[in-house]
């Protein structure tokens, strides 16, 4: 499976935690524990992407990859190089 962006959080409307992922929207669950949320998060993201992978939807690319990347160090100025450059 794909690397997908994962949030857990705790609900206080529903008194549960709440394990979702955003970029297989709708997707998600919840469970007693954070660990129990996130594991059946897990069992409904691969019904998700079976779903999505007999095309009856589009099947995204993980917002991680979409985000652009940052120069490397080796190519960056260092912070005090910047401060004197102002």
């Amino acid at each position: 499976m794909k690397k997908y962006a994962i949030i857990v959080y705790w609900s206080d409307e529903d008194a549960v935690w709440i394990a979702e992922a955003p970029d297989l929207d709708p997707c998600a669950a919840h469970g007693d524990t954070p660990e129990q949320a996130l594991a059946e998060l897990r069992v409904a993201m691969e019904l998700w992407l079976e779903v999505a992978a007999s095309g009856a939807c589009l099947f995204p690319s993980p917002a991680i990859s979409r985000i652009p990347r940052l120069p490397s160090r080796s190519r960056q100025k260092p912070m005090a190089a910047i401060s004197k450059a102002q």
